[in-house]
């Protein structure tokens, strides 16, 4: 079973370090993890719809 994750800041000068460490730390490939860095205020983000 392929676990993917989501990293969704609300701008481009936030940083995702932090939730990309964490993600990492469960080992969860970089290739699965889906980032998004723009407003959450709706569902309009590529990598959310990705998969």
């Amino acid at each position: 079973m392929k676990i993917y994750a989501y990293i969704r800041v609300s701008s481009g000068d936030q940083n995702d370090d932090r939730q990309l460490a964490a993600l990492r730390e469960l080992q969860i490939p970089q290739a699965q993890i889906n980032t998004d860095k723009q407003s959450g205020k709706d569902f309009e983000r590529p990598q959310y719809k990705r998969r």
